[in-house]
Protein backbone atom coordinates (compact mmCIF):
# COMPACT_ATOMS: atom_id res chain seq x y z
CA UNK A 1 0.00 0.00 0.00
CA UNK A 2 1.20 3.65 -0.93
CA UNK A 3 1.06 6.62 1.64
CA UNK A 4 -1.35 7.95 -1.07
CA UNK A 5 -3.91 5.18 0.12
CA UNK A 6 -3.55 5.83 3.04
CA UNK A 7 -4.29 9.84 2.70
CA UNK A 8 -7.69 11.37 4.48
CA UNK A 9 -10.24 11.78 2.56
CA UNK A 10 -9.96 14.95 1.00
CA UNK A 11 -12.15 16.97 -2.04
CA UNK A 12 -9.13 16.63 -4.39
CA UNK A 13 -11.54 18.09 -7.23
CA UNK A 14 -12.22 21.64 -5.35
CA UNK A 15 -8.35 21.72 -4.13
CA UNK A 16 -7.75 22.40 -8.32
CA UNK A 17 -11.12 24.46 -8.63
CA UNK A 18 -9.63 26.57 -5.98
CA UNK A 19 -5.62 26.54 -6.66
CA UNK A 20 -5.71 26.61 -11.01
CA UNK A 21 -6.00 29.92 -11.68
CA UNK A 22 -3.89 29.34 -14.74
CA UNK A 23 -3.01 26.61 -16.96
CA UNK A 24 -0.84 24.62 -14.71
CA UNK A 25 -3.57 22.51 -12.42
CA UNK A 26 -3.43 20.35 -9.05
CA UNK A 27 -2.23 17.04 -9.80
CA UNK A 28 -2.98 14.07 -7.66
CA UNK A 29 -0.98 11.52 -7.65
CA UNK A 30 1.81 12.86 -9.19
CA UNK A 31 5.03 10.20 -8.51
CA UNK A 32 7.74 12.41 -6.57
CA UNK A 33 10.39 11.04 -8.68
CA UNK A 34 9.09 13.44 -11.39
CA UNK A 35 10.20 16.37 -9.60
CA UNK A 36 12.98 15.59 -7.47
CA UNK A 37 16.99 15.51 -9.44
CA UNK A 38 17.37 12.19 -7.72
CA UNK A 39 14.30 11.01 -9.85
CA UNK A 40 13.24 8.70 -6.48
CA UNK A 41 10.33 8.67 -4.81
CA UNK A 42 6.46 7.64 -4.88
CA UNK A 43 3.43 9.68 -5.33
CA UNK A 44 1.99 12.84 -3.48
CA UNK A 45 -1.54 12.95 -2.83
CA UNK A 46 -1.63 16.26 -4.57
CA UNK A 47 0.98 18.51 -6.67
CA UNK A 48 -0.29 22.25 -6.32
CA UNK A 49 1.91 24.75 -8.29
CA UNK A 50 1.15 28.17 -7.32
CA UNK A 51 2.51 31.17 -8.64
CA UNK A 52 1.30 33.97 -5.91
CA UNK A 53 0.90 34.47 -2.16
CA UNK A 54 -3.07 34.21 -3.08
CA UNK A 55 -2.68 30.78 -4.22
CA UNK A 56 -0.07 29.55 -1.81
CA UNK A 57 -2.77 31.03 1.13
CA UNK A 58 -5.55 29.30 -0.06
CA UNK A 59 -3.28 26.15 -0.44
CA UNK A 60 -2.80 26.17 3.60
CA UNK A 61 -6.19 26.66 4.33
CA UNK A 62 -7.30 23.61 2.70
CA UNK A 63 -4.54 22.00 4.24
CA UNK A 64 -5.27 23.01 7.82
CA UNK A 65 -8.79 22.94 7.17
CA UNK A 66 -8.49 18.63 5.65
CA UNK A 67 -5.91 18.21 8.65
CA UNK A 68 -3.34 16.88 5.85
CA UNK A 69 0.40 17.30 6.37
CA UNK A 70 2.25 19.75 3.51
CA UNK A 71 5.39 20.48 2.03
CA UNK A 72 6.73 22.68 -0.02
CA UNK A 73 9.12 22.26 -3.52
CA UNK A 74 11.45 24.69 -5.56
CA UNK A 75 13.61 22.74 -8.09
CA UNK A 76 13.62 19.32 -6.61
CA UNK A 77 17.28 18.89 -5.53
CA UNK A 78 18.90 18.19 -2.08
CA UNK A 79 15.73 15.76 -1.86
CA UNK A 80 15.40 12.29 -1.06
CA UNK A 81 11.85 11.37 -1.72
CA UNK A 82 10.45 8.21 0.04
CA UNK A 83 9.49 5.19 -1.74
CA UNK A 84 6.46 4.77 -0.44
CA UNK A 85 5.18 8.89 -1.35
CA UNK A 86 4.07 11.33 0.66
CA UNK A 87 0.26 11.29 1.94
CA UNK A 88 -0.41 14.91 1.36
CA UNK A 89 -0.05 18.55 -0.34
CA UNK A 90 2.93 19.41 -2.23
CA UNK A 91 3.53 23.30 -2.75
CA UNK A 92 5.32 24.01 -6.06
CA UNK A 93 6.33 27.37 -5.61
CA UNK A 94 6.52 29.25 -9.25
CA UNK A 95 6.98 33.11 -8.34
CA UNK A 96 8.67 34.47 -11.15
CA UNK A 97 8.72 38.19 -10.58
CA UNK A 98 12.11 40.26 -11.11
CA UNK A 99 12.53 43.55 -10.04
CA UNK A 100 15.57 45.85 -10.56
CA UNK A 101 16.37 48.55 -8.20
CA UNK A 102 19.68 50.42 -8.32
CA UNK A 103 21.89 47.14 -7.10
CA UNK A 104 19.50 45.31 -5.68
CA UNK A 105 17.07 42.93 -7.04
CA UNK A 106 13.27 41.50 -5.92
CA UNK A 107 12.97 38.11 -7.52
CA UNK A 108 10.26 35.55 -7.33
CA UNK A 109 11.29 32.76 -5.22
CA UNK A 110 10.68 30.28 -8.54
CA UNK A 111 13.32 31.14 -9.90
CA UNK A 112 15.77 28.56 -11.32
CA UNK A 113 18.85 29.69 -8.94
CA UNK A 114 21.43 29.40 -12.18
CA UNK A 115 19.13 31.36 -14.79
CA UNK A 116 19.14 34.26 -11.95
CA UNK A 117 22.15 34.49 -12.18
CA UNK A 118 22.64 34.73 -15.87
CA UNK A 119 20.22 37.10 -15.63
CA UNK A 120 22.10 39.39 -12.84
CA UNK A 121 24.75 39.43 -14.46
CA UNK A 122 23.00 39.93 -18.03
CA UNK A 123 21.84 43.66 -16.26
CA UNK A 124 25.66 44.21 -15.22
CA UNK A 125 24.92 43.30 -11.38
CA UNK A 126 27.86 40.82 -9.77
CA UNK A 127 28.20 38.53 -6.68
CA UNK A 128 26.15 35.53 -7.59
CA UNK A 129 28.84 33.75 -9.79
CA UNK A 130 30.36 32.02 -7.32
CA UNK A 131 27.15 29.93 -7.22
CA UNK A 132 27.20 29.25 -11.08
CA UNK A 133 25.96 25.80 -11.58
CA UNK A 134 24.23 25.16 -8.16
CA UNK A 135 20.94 23.46 -8.95
CA UNK A 136 17.45 24.26 -7.49
CA UNK A 137 15.21 27.70 -7.41
CA UNK A 138 16.49 30.65 -5.17
CA UNK A 139 13.96 30.19 -2.72
CA UNK A 140 15.35 26.98 -1.66
CA UNK A 141 18.76 28.10 -2.10
CA UNK A 142 17.59 30.18 0.50
CA UNK A 143 15.78 28.20 3.01
CA UNK A 144 19.05 25.78 2.76
CA UNK A 145 21.34 28.41 2.71
CA UNK A 146 23.07 26.63 -0.58
CA UNK A 147 26.57 27.88 -1.19
CA UNK A 148 30.14 27.06 -2.07
CA UNK A 149 33.82 28.15 -2.21
CA UNK A 150 33.51 29.82 0.84
CA UNK A 151 30.59 31.73 0.21
CA UNK A 152 26.75 31.48 0.92
CA UNK A 153 23.67 32.70 -0.55
CA UNK A 154 22.51 34.58 3.14
CA UNK A 155 25.04 37.00 2.78
CA UNK A 156 23.49 39.06 0.06
CA UNK A 157 20.15 38.61 1.36
CA UNK A 158 18.22 42.36 2.37
CA UNK A 159 14.70 41.12 3.38
CA UNK A 160 11.90 38.30 2.36
CA UNK A 161 8.43 37.97 1.58
CA UNK A 162 7.56 34.79 3.46
CA UNK A 163 3.67 33.35 4.17
CA UNK A 164 3.28 32.14 7.41
CA UNK A 165 1.55 29.04 8.45
CA UNK A 166 -1.53 30.82 9.72
CA UNK A 167 -1.72 32.59 6.65
CA UNK A 168 0.04 35.89 7.73
CA UNK A 169 2.37 37.47 4.94
CA UNK A 170 5.21 39.26 6.49
CA UNK A 171 8.69 40.85 5.29
CA UNK A 172 11.43 39.98 7.56
CA UNK A 173 15.35 40.60 7.68
CA UNK A 174 18.26 37.86 7.74
CA UNK A 175 17.39 37.23 11.32
CA UNK A 176 14.20 35.88 11.30
CA UNK A 177 15.93 32.83 9.08
CA UNK A 178 18.49 32.10 11.89
CA UNK A 179 21.16 31.18 9.18
CA UNK A 180 23.85 28.37 9.64
CA UNK A 181 25.51 25.96 7.26
CA UNK A 182 23.83 24.70 4.73
CA UNK A 183 20.31 25.75 6.93
CA UNK A 184 18.20 27.97 7.71
CA UNK A 185 14.97 28.65 10.54
CA UNK A 186 12.77 27.03 7.58
CA UNK A 187 13.50 23.90 7.29
CA UNK A 188 11.52 23.10 10.60
CA UNK A 189 8.58 25.81 10.50
CA UNK A 190 5.71 25.85 8.10
CA UNK A 191 6.83 29.03 6.58
CA UNK A 192 6.96 29.83 2.36
CA UNK A 193 9.06 32.28 0.59
CA UNK A 194 7.53 33.88 -1.72
CA UNK A 195 10.27 36.54 -2.90
CA UNK A 196 13.52 37.83 -1.71
CA UNK A 197 15.64 40.99 -2.20
CA UNK A 198 19.28 40.53 -2.76
CA UNK A 199 21.98 43.43 -2.34
CA UNK A 200 24.55 42.98 -4.94
CA UNK A 201 26.98 45.13 -6.91
CA UNK A 202 27.76 46.83 -9.95
CA UNK A 203 30.86 45.41 -11.08
CA UNK A 204 33.30 43.88 -13.95
CA UNK A 205 31.29 41.81 -16.12
CA UNK A 206 34.01 40.38 -17.94
CA UNK A 207 35.68 39.17 -14.63
CA UNK A 208 32.21 37.62 -13.12
CA UNK A 209 32.03 35.63 -16.47
CA UNK A 210 35.34 34.26 -16.32
CA UNK A 211 34.75 33.32 -12.25
CA UNK A 212 31.83 31.76 -13.81
CA UNK A 213 32.98 30.17 -16.66
CA UNK A 214 35.58 28.50 -13.59
CA UNK A 215 33.05 27.48 -11.19
CA UNK A 216 30.87 25.73 -14.21
CA UNK A 217 34.39 24.03 -15.51
CA UNK A 218 34.86 22.52 -11.76
CA UNK A 219 31.83 21.11 -10.93
CA UNK A 220 31.42 20.12 -14.81
CA UNK A 221 34.73 17.49 -13.96
CA UNK A 222 33.21 17.18 -10.14
CA UNK A 223 29.69 16.53 -10.88
CA UNK A 224 27.56 13.96 -12.60
CA UNK A 225 26.40 15.22 -15.56
CA UNK A 226 24.14 12.82 -17.03
CA UNK A 227 23.37 10.65 -13.79
CA UNK A 228 20.27 11.72 -11.41
CA UNK A 229 21.59 12.92 -8.12
CA UNK A 230 21.00 15.32 -5.38
CA UNK A 231 24.34 16.83 -4.57
CA UNK A 232 26.51 17.04 -2.13
CA UNK A 233 24.64 14.08 0.56
CA UNK A 234 26.85 14.81 3.48
CA UNK A 235 27.48 18.26 4.99
CA UNK A 236 31.55 19.13 5.09
CA UNK A 237 32.59 19.00 8.41
CA UNK A 238 33.41 21.73 10.60
CA UNK A 239 37.40 23.24 10.67
CA UNK A 240 39.59 21.43 12.57
CA UNK A 241 41.05 25.18 13.70
CA UNK A 242 39.69 28.55 14.54
CA UNK A 243 39.47 30.31 11.06
CA UNK A 244 40.21 27.44 8.72
CA UNK A 245 37.91 26.41 6.51
CA UNK A 246 35.35 23.51 7.05
CA UNK A 247 36.87 20.02 6.24
CA UNK A 248 35.53 18.19 2.66
CA UNK A 249 33.42 15.50 3.62
CA UNK A 250 34.21 14.27 0.34
CA UNK A 251 38.01 13.71 1.41
CA UNK A 252 36.92 11.78 4.56
CA UNK A 253 34.92 9.70 2.72
CA UNK A 254 37.02 8.69 0.33
CA UNK A 255 39.91 7.82 2.52
CA UNK A 256 37.72 5.65 3.84
CA UNK A 257 36.86 3.43 0.91
CA UNK A 258 32.98 5.28 0.25
CA UNK A 259 33.58 5.17 -3.68
CA UNK A 260 33.73 1.65 -3.91
CA UNK A 261 30.04 1.61 -2.57
CA UNK A 262 26.75 0.66 -4.07
CA UNK A 263 23.52 -0.61 -2.84
CA UNK A 264 21.14 -1.53 -5.21
CA UNK A 265 20.39 0.99 -8.18
CA UNK A 266 22.61 3.48 -5.80
CA UNK A 267 26.22 4.21 -6.27
CA UNK A 268 29.04 6.54 -4.85
CA UNK A 269 29.96 8.79 -7.89
CA UNK A 270 33.46 7.70 -8.97
CA UNK A 271 34.17 11.11 -9.40
CA UNK A 272 33.58 12.70 -6.23
CA UNK A 273 32.96 10.42 -3.07
CA UNK A 274 30.29 12.79 -0.91
CA UNK A 275 27.46 12.66 -3.96
CA UNK A 276 25.07 9.44 -4.51
CA UNK A 277 24.01 8.49 -7.75
CA UNK A 278 20.91 7.00 -9.22
CA UNK A 279 22.52 4.44 -12.09
CA UNK A 280 18.98 2.92 -12.43
CA UNK A 281 16.11 1.67 -10.42
CA UNK A 282 17.46 3.30 -7.00
CA UNK A 283 14.70 3.46 -4.40
CA UNK A 284 15.06 5.66 -1.48
CA UNK A 285 15.73 2.74 0.52
CA UNK A 286 18.79 2.03 -1.46
CA UNK A 287 19.80 5.20 -0.66
CA UNK A 288 19.66 5.01 3.00
CA UNK A 289 21.46 1.82 3.00
CA UNK A 290 24.48 3.44 0.91
CA UNK A 291 24.26 6.39 3.27
CA UNK A 292 24.21 4.55 6.48
CA UNK A 293 27.29 2.50 5.13
CA UNK A 294 28.83 5.51 3.94
CA UNK A 295 28.53 6.97 7.54
CA UNK A 296 30.07 4.01 9.33
CA UNK A 297 33.11 3.63 7.04
CA UNK A 298 34.03 7.63 8.50
CA UNK A 299 33.19 6.56 11.56
CA UNK A 300 35.55 3.82 12.19
CA UNK A 301 38.51 5.36 10.06
CA UNK A 302 38.09 8.60 11.27
CA UNK A 303 35.85 8.61 14.64
CA UNK A 304 33.96 11.61 13.09
CA UNK A 305 30.34 11.93 12.52
CA UNK A 306 28.95 13.10 8.82
CA UNK A 307 25.56 14.81 9.03
CA UNK A 308 23.20 14.58 5.83
CA UNK A 309 22.42 17.61 4.08
CA UNK A 310 19.93 15.88 1.30
CA UNK A 311 17.06 15.84 2.89
CA UNK A 312 14.76 12.97 3.77
CA UNK A 313 10.96 13.88 2.03
CA UNK A 314 8.45 10.95 4.06
CA UNK A 315 4.60 11.68 5.40
CA UNK A 316 5.16 13.57 8.66
CA UNK A 317 2.87 12.63 11.86
CA UNK A 318 2.37 16.45 12.45
CA UNK A 319 -0.73 17.87 9.88
CA UNK A 320 2.10 20.81 8.92
CA UNK A 321 5.25 20.14 6.75
CA UNK A 322 8.54 22.08 6.97
CA UNK A 323 8.98 24.12 3.67
CA UNK A 324 12.35 22.52 1.59
CA UNK A 325 14.13 22.66 -1.56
Amino acid sequence: MSALDSTPQADWRRLAADLAAGPDLVRVAQPLADLTTFRIGGPAGAVCPVENAAAARRFLEFAHGHGLPWTCLGGGSNILADDAGYAGLVLVVRTRQLEVAGDAIRVGAGWDFDTLIVETLRRGLTGLEFASGIPGTVGGALVGNAGCYGREISEFLREATVLRADGRQEIVGPDDFAFEYRSSALKGRGDVVLDLVLALARGDPAAAGEVRAARLADRRAKHPCNLPCAGSYFKNLPPARAGEHRRPAGRLLEAAGAKSMREGGAAVFAKHANIIVNIGGATSGDVLRLAARMKQAVRDRFGEELSEEVLHLATPAASQGPAVD
